[in-house]
């Protein structure tokens, strides 16, 4: 505005001036001037021709008021162009000072992505994706995916300074600046496929939500490769959700007979790439207001399985362990080894962790053609078919049995588990004792800390033990206890299930001989009600309290 204010003023200022030479404007004056002189001699020797003098004067006169007024009209058109330029290249210097300063914030946004561990983790997580997006629309195939994934994974540090722009390029972009990069490294880690029904934070029942997160955040760490596939349900919390985009090619699986159409969708989760799977004809399937709880939900996570299953196999993908959960995902292990073992990942092992085995899925065998098995096949008693209810199929029996190792989450050992908690399972589970693995629940430290718990009343740590005590009376108080910070408090968190080590709750008391407040927190079960009887019984002594929270 400044400088469009000196351009007027110099324009006003130079419009008072004519744009000829100033001394042919003398000129003519002194001409006009020795014209009115020369008339008036003649006209004292001859009045007749005054009047005729005088008229050719006037007319000379306009002549040249005229001719004056057409070269300042001139004069204005011509600076007023000038104005017009100087405008433009005002509005010119202004855009190129916005460019730049938008560069300069890109650039700062680059160097803070670089200090950042994991937004860098998260940039070259969404190229692993994109790179299966290329291959589900055809710019590239499985080998040449292969290649640039290695490629991504044993350069991953320098990958934030490579393709940092990763979201203003097209597929066809990235494409090229991806067959650039050098593809020389070896693999580092293991490339491990979570095929699931919850994860934090974006669907949440129960404590598989957390596992998923917290394991495939700890495998990262390590240095392998972890994604997550889930389906998209209506429900999904999305807010936490990085660079969520569709995949601008459908996904064909098999299900019923026929092949359907589904939308695919990735994005980043806490550094984890996760892809979603919208089913487009039985879209009601994920479409609903709860996760769990309905009649069809063995047609629903079996479409996810297989749908699952070849996405997989059509974008290439070559996991060294597909890692399935409880009975939803179970039947990914039958699918996998009869159908999908043949297309290309013959050095894929499957892993199935079960969270529990009081919830199996017992079906009718014919169902399972709906997602490609032969049920006469599988209805047998060394595959799937139930123990107890011989004319039924046994859904998470079929993962024990198809799986290359079986992680079951509990604090008890392998044979207590197989004797007490099996659940009609005993004999499978005999069968494959050698493939079976146990671990203790574990939870995320950086999420439960109490140095930084925004819930508690005081903070604490192993450091600075002052804000316990703080905790333990609240705790007490909220609960009904008597609030003594002096009593030896224990607090049990269980599965489902309930099933609390009702001896070594028995062996802290008898270790302190003091009085013990025992907190119970899980999920209500019947089987909870006798158990915690027993205890009652088992500790009667005086100051002995058993809190249960439900």
């Amino acid at each position: 505005m400044k400088m469009e204010s000196v351009i007027n003023s110099t324009i006003l200022s130079l419009a008072c001036f004519p744009k000829s030479n100033p001394s042919i404007h003398h000129q003519k004056t002194v001409k006009a001037r020795r014209t009115v002189c020369c008339s008036l001699s003649k006209n004292s020797n001859n009045g007749g021709d005054a009047n005729g003098l005088l008229k050719e004067e006037e007319e000379e006169k306009y002549n040249d008021i005229w001719l004056l007024f057409k070269e300042a009209q001139q004069n204005i058109l011509y600076l007023n162009k000038l104005r017009l330029l100087a405008v433009e290249e005002l509005n010119k210097a202004n855009r190129e000072k916005q460019l730049l300063l938008d560069k300069i914030q890109q650039l700062e946004a680059v160097n803070k992505l670089a200090l950042s561990e994991g937004n860098e983790q998260s940039l070259w997580r969404e190229l692993l994706l994109r790179i299966d997006s290329m291959v589900l629309t055809g710019l590239i195939d499985s080998a040449e995916a292969s290649g640039m994934r290695k490629a991504v994974m044993s350069n991953k540090f320098s990958v934030a300074l490579v393709f940092f722009d990763i979201r203003q390029k097209t597929d066809a972009e990235l494409l090229a600046q991806l067959r650039h990069f050098s593809d020389g490294s070896r693999k580092i880690g293991f490339h491990i496929i979570q095929i699931c029904t919850e994860m934090e934070p974006l669907v949440s029942v129960g404590s598989l939500s957390s596992y998923v997160t917290g394991l495939s955040k700890a495998l990262q760490k390590k240095g392998h490769i972890v994604e997550v596939i889930l389906p998209k349900y209506a429900c999904l919390d999305l807010t936490e959700m990085q660079g969520l985009r569709e995949i601008e090619a459908e996904l064909y699986s098999y299900f019923n007979g026929q092949l359907h159409g589904n939308r695919i969708w990735t994005g980043i989760v806490h550094g984890i790439g996760v892809t979603l799977i919208q089913p487009l004809y039985y879209s009601s399937f994920f479409d609903r207001e709860r996760v769990y709880g309905y009649s069809d939900d063995f047609e629903r996570f079996t479409y996810f399985s297989r749908a699952s299953l070849d996405y997989i196999a059509k974008s290439g993908k070559q996991p060294d362990v597909l890692h399935i959960h409880n009975w939803e995902t179970a039947i990914v292990g039958p699918l996998f080894w009869d159908i999908f073992v043949k297309q290309g990942l013959g050095g894929t092992r499957v892993l199935l962790t079960c969270h529990g085995f009081d919830s199996q899925c017992l079906e009718q065998p014919d169902k399972l053609a709906l997602c490609g098995l032969d049920p006469a096949r599988l209805h047998r008693p060394d595959r799937l078919q139930d123990h107890t209810m011989t004319h039924l199929v046994n859904i998470l029996k079929g993962g024990l049995v198809y799986s290359n190792k079986v992680v079951m989450v509990s604090i008890y050992s392998k044979e207590r588990i197989i004797n007490s908690f099996s659940h009609g399972l005993e004999s499978t589970l005999a069968i494959h004792k050698d493939k079976l693995l146990v671990s203790p629940c574990g939870f995320d430290n950086s999420t439960w800390d109490p140095s930084k718990d925004k819930f508690l009343p005081k903070n604490y740590s192993a450091d600075d033990l002052k804000g316990k005590s703080i905790c333990k009376v609240a705790l007490q108080q909220q609960l009904g206890l008597s609030k003594n910070s002096s009593t030896v408090l224990v607090g049990c968190i269980s599965t489902e299930s309930l099933d609390f080590d009702l001896n070594n709750q028995k062996a802290v008391w008898n270790a302190t001989q003091k009085s013990v407040q025992f907190i119970f927190m899980g999920s209500k079960a019947t089987s909870a009600d006798g158990a915690l009887e027993y205890l009652k019984q088992e500790l009667k002594v005086e100051g002995t309290i058993i809190a249960c929270v439900w």
